[in-house]
């Protein structure tokens, strides 16, 4: 075993301030840790926490509560950055000249990028850390966002949201796993609960700046050969939210303490839960224990394999990368993975399928009607009634974002009572009725109805979903796995994008009828997932 080597690199803790921690390498991966948790380094404690005791002895206060300002913000910014382009479509598509199969694979493009980057920083998350991969994540996301706003080109702008999201499919998965292993074991559900409700307050805030910024003319401008039109403008607007959480987590947020814990570094993590407990029991006088933990015996190593060639470096990364997705479906573990693609799958497809074409159906029903009344046409006639814009195609897209919020509330009220499997279950099902429902009104209005009662049920599933995620899987992992499902979510959503660009204008009454088949398939597949209601985390 080599001794503590100083890397000199700096990791801030929430509050701005900075600190110096150590690095440890070994040869053979394998140490043993009786270190002090004192700061001068005294004589060891005899009393030595698990994880779930030090989150215990931590206390519950205002720590986790700005954590889950900070970790909502970063959720939030991730729903504004995806569904921003489904607001786009009523007006972009004039602009940009495109067919409703183009506009498919708009829909589709961030998707595509987050199947790319949901496994790569899920992975890199589990190995270097939950923290620095979100700064990177969320700076991909809003950098390559904002980007897309002065791209003239279609195929550009395709580009750009492809990056983007590539952004997106890190920080999704990472978000979770970071903000679960700072929570008491009685409270996560609820808390993961209450941190999913911000994926609504980030529809809510994408809808609201489409009302508001899309319909106005006075944002419309031009820069050189570009036509700077309103929809540009509401891209920019949309990145900012993903840029201010990379800046966020930068200067202010600390590591994950059960990823210390993993990664043997005892002191790092003793730094956490005592800034957790000064700031949960302010102005008490209170003090952390004098305490040591029981950290994994089994130590990441960082260093360079220097001994090897090129070719020897790459098969041993690639083996490494591949060794979480083998883990996944070994032993016990492989059962619920199997149902969780599944889940993952039915659940995309059928929610971002609708999700992302709302807008552009009710753009094309403003005649009223059900919502394949209008799609005979051929797409091309309807790309004449872009401009003026329609407010009231942003008005309801913004009622039909706000319908979560009573979903948000109710998950948060039984979660920890009922448990994230019966929900899971129950909600799908509901939705997929729904969703046939959609397809048989006859009326507009009927359609908004039961649009706001599809979104307001199906946020239920997502909500417990994040939690089953988090709880089914051991922290060497949590992300690896969430970046697993997700991605297999993208390629549902990837592909119901494409199949609603292909034939929305023909055949409009198979991908919604699709829709509600799937979620149906989905409710019955999660029967079979085990009750994970208040277990600890390992």
């Amino acid at each position: 075993m080599r001794g503590v080597k100083s890397t000199g690199d700096e990791e801030p803790l929430l509050g701005g301030k900075k600190r110096q921690h150590n690095e440890w390498d070994s040869d053979e991966g394998e140490t043993s840790f009786e270190r002090s948790a004192s700061n001068d380094g005294a004589k060891a404690a005899e009393r030595r926490l698990t994880y779930e005791e030090a989150v215990e002895a931590a206390g519950f206060g205002l720590f986790h509560w700005l954590l889950l300002l900070v970790c909502g913000w970063a959720n939030a910014s991730d729903a504004v950055e995806i569904v921003c382009v489904s607001f786009l479509l009523p007006t972009a598509r004039c602009d940009l000249l495109l067919s409703s199969s183009d506009m498919g694979l708009l829909t589709a493009s961030i998707f595509l990028g987050m199947m790319v980057g949901g496994y790569l920083w899920g992975y890199l998350a589990d190995l270097r850390g939950r923290r620095s991969i979100l700064v990177v994540s969320l700076a991909v996301n809003g950098l390559f966002g904002a980007l897309a706003s002065v791209a003239p080109w279609f195929w550009l702008f395709l580009l750009l949201r492809f990056i983007s999201g590539i952004g997106v499919g890190g920080s999704i998965p990472v978000i979770f796993s970071y903000f679960s292993e700072f929570m008491p074991r009685l409270r996560r559900g609820a808390m993961i609960s209450a941190l999913a409700t911000f994926w609504m307050a980030g529809n809510i805030l994408a809808a609201g700046l489409a009302w508001l910024v899309i319909p106005r003319t006075w944002t419309h401008f031009s820069v050189g050969r570009l036509d700077f039109q309103s929809w540009r403008v509401f891209v920019v607007l949309c990145s900012i939210p993903s840029l201010t959480s990379a800046l966020i987590f930068k200067l202010l947020m600390p590591e994950s303490p059960k990823f210390l814990m993993e990664a043997g570094r005892e002191s790092d993590a003793i730094r956490v839960f005592r800034l957790m407990f000064q700031l949960n029991t302010r102005g008490k006088g209170a003090s952390f224990p004098d305490v040591s933990l029981h950290v994994s015996v089994v130590q990441r190593s960082y260093k360079t394999e220097t001994e090897r060639g090129r070719t020897g470096r790459l098969i041993s990364a690639v083996k490494k990368g591949v060794m979480p997705l083998k883990q996944m479906f070994e032993g016990t573990l492989r059962s619920r993975s199997v149902v969780l693609l599944v889940i993952f799958y039915c659940i995309s497809f059928g929610f971002y399928g609708l999700w992302m074409w709302f807008p552009e159906l009710f753009a094309r029903l403003e005649g009223g009607g059900s919502p394949c009344i209008n799609m005979s046409a051929p797409s091309g006639q309807h790309n004449q009634s872009c401009y003026p814009v329609k407010t009231v195609v942003y008005e309801e897209g913004f009622f039909i974002a706000a319908s979560n919020l009573p979903g948000n509330i109710f998950t948060i009220l039984v979660m920890d009572s009922v448990g994230g499997k019966l929900l899971l279950s129950g909600s799908l099902m509901m939705s997929g009725l729904s969703v046939f429902f959609i397809y048989l009104v006859q009326t507009k209005f009927q359609s908004l109805v039961l649009s706001c009662l599809f979104s307001g049920v199906s946020v239920i599933a997502w909500n417990a979903l994040d939690v089953l995620g988090t709880e089914l899987y051991p922290t060497q992992l949590r992300s690896s796995a969430l970046g697993v499902f997700t991605g297999v979510g993208r390629v549902a959503a990837i592909t119901a994008n494409v199949v609603f660009g292909r034939l929305v204008d023909s055949s409009c009454a198979v991908p919604i009828l699709m829709v509600s088949v799937l979620l149906l398939v989905g409710g019955l597949a999660a029967l079979f997932l085990p009750q994970s209601k208040q277990t600890a985390l390992t």
